[in-house]
């Protein structure tokens, strides 16, 4: 239950179709070193743009409806950046992935407001800096917190273009459940990490994210580096302080200048230590405690009321709470439960969630398949 919810234009380039693996697992040989070196955005997303040098956005396409990317708590719209390539070779479509407030590269006046109804705001904001009044048709998807996001924004019709929703592994019954066991999941997580590789490797290993290409490329959105010896618990902040000054007047000259040698060394060490980098998570999870509830409490019913057609991918098929199985039912949503994922669906198997999309789209006529792909 604890790892059920793990609240997850500056340069131009074209994403290389050699950027992501089919497959995406990476598989290696015996004996073959896995490979936890960090990905650059260029290989996955076009462009990078600050809209009101605030809220950061990665993109891709020129054509076609407006995916619009949410991503969960702590993570980084670089989550979707293996998705975003798959996507993009699938169906005629543009990519726009936002980095939420307080997270990733976006930087607000406000960071601690977490709110639903806040954040939901930002995602109106975004679309209006954009498009202006006249947006294109948009699909909104969004990944557990991103996910209570998009259902937020699209009930209070924020996004007045909105073509559709696509929630990824979010639903009510099991998020509210899951709250009580979060702040232990938390507790369980390293503080810091010694580099950006090693908070890969661990992300890896840990199962937070079961895809190593997706992981290489996403976890620098979810830590920072650090170059406070605070950061590093091991790192005393007291290194060669008061070594000389209470024994000045006791001590003779030479045994003095051994004592002063002693401490230079040991500044020199102090020095050292402080230079050296660290990384720790960029976002503070155990502090956003307080909107927990406002984001997951009524979501349900708020799913089943937008208009638009509908998306729930899953990882398990146990994650239905009452609500949500009777809408099913009825036939006021589609479902897909794509088995062998970790909650981070979309990372773990961005292939899979890229044809359930492109399908889904396809079928309500929003976009066409690419020529060729089919």
């Amino acid at each position: 239950m604890e790892k059920q919810l793990h609240l997850n234009l500056l340069a131009s380039r074209p994403p290389m179709a050699g950027g992501f693996q089919s497959g995406s697992k990476m598989k290696m040989g015996p004996g073959r070193k896995k490979d936890f070196s960090p990905l650059l955005w260029s290989q996955y997303f076009e462009t990078i743009e600050d809209v009101e040098n605030i809220f950061r956005l990665y993109c891709s396409g020129s054509s076609g409806p407006v995916l619009l990317l949410l991503h969960g708590g702590g993570h980084s719209a670089l989550s979707w950046a293996v998705f975003t390539a798959v996507i993009c070779s699938r169906i005629h479509c543009r990519v726009v992935a936002l980095d939420l407030r307080a997270h990733g590269d976006t930087k607000v006046k406000n960071p601690e407001d977490l709110s639903a109804d806040t954040m939901a705001k930002d995602v109106g904001k975004v679309v209006e800096a954009l498009y202006g009044e006249n947006p294109p048709p948009i699909m909104m998807i969004g990944h557990s917190m991103g996910g209570a996001i998009a259902v937020h924004t699209a009930s209070a019709n924020l996004v007045p273009s909105l073509l559709g929703l696509c929630v990824i592994d979010v639903v009510e019954g099991t998020a509210m459940d899951a709250l009580n066991s979060m702040q232990n999941f938390l507790r369980s997580r390293p503080k810091t990490f010694k580099s950006l590789e090693n908070a890969i490797e661990w992300s890896v290993k840990s199962g937070q994210i079961r895809n190593i290409e997706s992981a290489r490329v996403s976890m620098g959105g979810q830590v920072k580096k650090c170059e406070e010896p605070a950061c590093n618990p091991s790192v005393s902040n007291s290194i060669g302080e008061g070594v000389i000054e209470e024994e000045e007047e006791e001590e003779g000259a030479e045994e003095l200048n051994k004592k002063r040698m002693k401490a230079d060394d040991q500044e020199v060490q102090s020095l050292s230590v402080k230079k050296e980098s660290f990384y720790t998570w960029r976002v503070e999870l155990s502090k956003t405690e307080k909107y927990w509830d406002g984001w997951f409490r009524g979501l349900s019913a708020l799913f089943l009321s937008c208009s638009v057609p509908k998306l729930l991918l899953l990882a398990g098929v146990d994650r239905l709470d009452k609500d949500l199985t009777i809408g099913q039912m009825q036939g006021k949503f589609q479902m897909q439960v794509l088995p062998q994922c970790g909650h981070a669906v979309h990372e773990d198997a961005p292939e899979k969630v890229a044809d359930a999309l492109a399908t889904f789209m396809v079928r309500h006529k929003f976009t066409e398949f690419k020529e060729g792909f089919l």
